[in-house]
């Protein structure tokens, strides 16, 4: 599971639904969904996330990237568990990041659509539409371009209905972000996400 450490591709493929149950499945078995919890609270973890990655910026916490990340998974001896030689390099190269962090906006936004059984248009993800979202960000800081998602998901908080656009436009704004940044979004989604499968209840918080 862990040897294939999947390396940043410019072509973007995703299948954003089944991330989404992926998400929420290993929501509701870290118990995030143990009791129901509102779009609010949801949404207000998302924002969390989001800001985490501005501390992470201006800490400097810098990914070190995937070259590094397989050398220090494979520097482990092979008799060492592949999970626990995963989560090592995990936590040392990734952890923290700006990267990591808005991997984690998207993770909680996708188990919020997997709590309201949202599915998802992924014709909508293609190179073009998160190009023209990335061109948002062109003239605004990093804390600008952070306010500017969490304006956008703040105003539109209440709108997670089938017949509008907002899941895949919250969505769209945060990859767009990404590779303005030149961050391949969907590798740290993918790391994240086989990182928080191995942690402890509630990832060891109230909520």
């Amino acid at each position: 599971m862990y040897e294939s450490i999947n390396l940043i591709t410019n072509k973007i493929e995703m299948n954003l639904n089944e991330l989404r149950d992926k998400s929420y499945k290993n929501a509701c078995e870290h118990g995030f969904h143990d009791q129901e919890l509102s779009n609010e609270h949801c949404l207000c973890l998302v924002i969390s996330e989001l800001m985490e990655a501005v501390e992470a910026d201006r800490k400097c916490k810098v990914f070190k990237g995937v070259v590094a990340f397989e050398r220090e998974f494979n520097r482990y001896p092979a008799l060492v568990e592949e999970s626990r030689r995963f989560k090592c390099a995990f936590e040392k190269c990734v952890k923290d990041t700006v990267p990591d962090e808005l991997a984690d906006a998207v993770i909680r936004l996708l188990d919020l659509y997997g709590l309201l059984g949202i599915d998802l248009d992924e014709d909508a993800f293609d190179e073009e539409t998160i190009s023209e979202y990335s061109a948002t960000y062109c003239n605004k800081s990093f804390t600008e371009s952070i306010f500017h998602i969490i304006k956008f998901i703040t105003s539109n908080n209440e709108v997670f209905i089938r017949s509008c656009v907002v899941p895949e436009m919250l969505l769209l704004e945060i990859f767009g972000l990404a590779k303005y940044l030149s961050i391949d979004l969907m590798w740290h989604i993918e790391q994240k996400m086989k990182y928080n499968e191995l942690r402890e209840k509630m990832h060891g918080k109230k909520y």
